[in-house]
């Protein structure tokens, strides 16, 4: 196990060029970096998936 995670890791890395400054948007006061508001974002779209699609298996009686 240790070792196919040893072997993950650098791949996943590799994936994201972290040597440039990140992207910020600023709107008045705020600031927040893209990366943030991009998981926050995932976040939220996450949250009301949970709230709105039914789970499995649960039926709807009508009386």
């Amino acid at each position: 196990m240790k070792l196919a995670l040893a072997a993950v890791i650098p791949l996943i890395a590799s994936l994201v060029n972290l040597d440039h400054p990140g992207h910020y948007i600023t709107i008045g006061v705020i600031s927040i970096s893209v990366a943030n508001l991009t998981v926050i974002v995932l976040m939220v779209a996450i949250f009301l998936l949970a709230i709105f699609v039914p789970f499995p298996g649960k039926k709807e009686h009508k009386a």
